[in-house]
């Protein structure tokens, strides 16, 4: 898989020099998710680099405009346990949340792998992850990455292989489970797997890879007993609680409970680890019969257009507008660092993107806080970093 930021603008010359042809055209991804939407002139040119190569080439498995690829690709069934697939974007451990080895590649090993369908590996060591008991109501995937984060650092898993496992793990929606994985990424990981079951199942049987579900050995897919790992750490999931990890890097994270002076101008849902539809409804929990402070601007640009289409249906994206939220498109946007909605110079605000290192989402002076779609929801009703609980809890009674 690419998109159009890492792929056909510089895979094609390559190719031309090689003169080399594509190995296996229908195992290629193409996905359009970064210069989108494509208002300079430069973003106009990828966009129709990546829309005339991917025609030349005859790649039939493209979606253009379709929203983000880590969330695109397992939406349409390309990703199913025992997969080795490498991607053209460093979140591409996403893929690890369906049992498929899964991990980030540059365009010149892309380049090796378009042609001759290999690439060389060195076999990671595993770094096991166990959460027992469940997470709190209120604590998300995204919180349990801060804290990983901030305890083993933005190297903390270096060119290894996680496993997340335990019944915390196990109890994740799908969509929770995907924001685990693409965030090993942070933790300098290569991949990140769990173990696929029943949830996995289910998920796949509404994509297009459902009819082949029962040609899968889904015992096989499961980690051995006695099975070596270099390091197991063990956590008690119930008593974590939201996190916020402080600009500019996702290691300054810590309780929520720390930042509650810091206010805010933007409160951003958007990217492939905060507005997904599970992420739209845990914001929605919190922003029902409710509406933002007047002083922060609440932007929502969801992960897809089939999540998109999903929250219209079921009156989730209703919530989100009525409590003041303004629509944009389903695309990597400001996440990494493309379009018009950029940070201005000295703003403050709270995402629930994967990263927030200094000026990746606007101006340099400008200041990112990261934090779960519950957390950044009930910061945009207060204008200042909140715990979402305080919220959480009237829906609760």
């Amino acid at each position: 898989m690419f998109h159009d930021s890492s792929g056909p603008r510089r895979l094609k010359p390559m190719l031309e020099e090689l003169g080399a042809p594509i190995w296996d055209r229908d195992k290629v991804v193409v996905v359009t998710d970064h210069y989108l939407p494509a208002r300079d002139d430069d973003s106009k040119k990828i966009i129709q680099i990546t829309r005339d190569w991917v025609k030349s080439e005859g790649i039939a498995h493209f979606h253009d405009g379709q929203g983000i690829s880590h969330v695109v690709l397992p939406e349409n069934g390309y990703l199913h346990p025992g997969m080795l697939c490498v991607g053209g974007d460093s979140h591409s451990p996403t893929g690890g949340a369906f049992g498929a080895y899964m991990f980030g590649i540059g365009s010149t090993e892309m380049l090796g792998v378009l042609v001759t369908g290999e690439i060389w590996l060195q076999v990671p060591r595993t770094i096991r992850l166990q959460f027992d008991s469940r997470l709190s109501w209120g604590v998300t995937a995204k919180d349990v990455m801060l804290m990983l984060i901030a305890r083993f650092g933005l190297a903390g898993a270096q060119y290894q292989a996680l496993e997340f496992c335990g019944e915390a793990v196990r109890a994740l929606p799908m969509q929770e489970r995907m924001t685990l994985t693409n965030m090993s990424a942070e933790l300098g990981a290569q991949a990140a797997l769990i173990a696929p079951d029943e949830t996995v199942r289910t998920y796949l049987q509404q994509t297009k890879y459902g009819a082949h579900l029962n040609e899968l050995d889904w015992a096989h897919w499961q980690t051995d007993d006695d099975a070596a790992v270099a390091e197991n750490h063990r956590f008690d999931a119930a008593a974590l609680e939201p996190m916020v990890a402080a600009p500019h890097s996702p290691v300054n994270s810590k309780s929520v409970s720390q930042f509650n002076d810091v206010r805010l101008d933007i409160a951003y849902i958007g990217a492939c680890t905060g507005a997904k539809l599970v992420d739209m409804r845990m914001a929605a929990q919190v922003l029902a019969g409710r509406r933002i402070a007047d002083n922060v601007e609440l932007r929502l640009a969801p992960a897809s257009a089939l999540d998109q289409r999903r929250a219209q249906e079921e009156g989730v994206l209703a919530v989100l507008l009525a409590a003041g939220a303004r629509l944009l498109p389903t695309s990597c946007g400001i996440c990494a660092g493309y379009g018009s909605e950029r940070l201005l110079a000295n703003q403050v605000a709270i995402a629930t993107t994967a990263r927030n290192f200094k000026g990746r989402m606007g101006e340099a002076s400008s200041q990112v806080y990261l934090a779960s779609p519950y957390t950044v929801a009930a910061s945009a009703l207060t204008g200042r970093i909140t715990d979402p609980r305080e919220f959480l809890s009237s829906v609760a009674s």
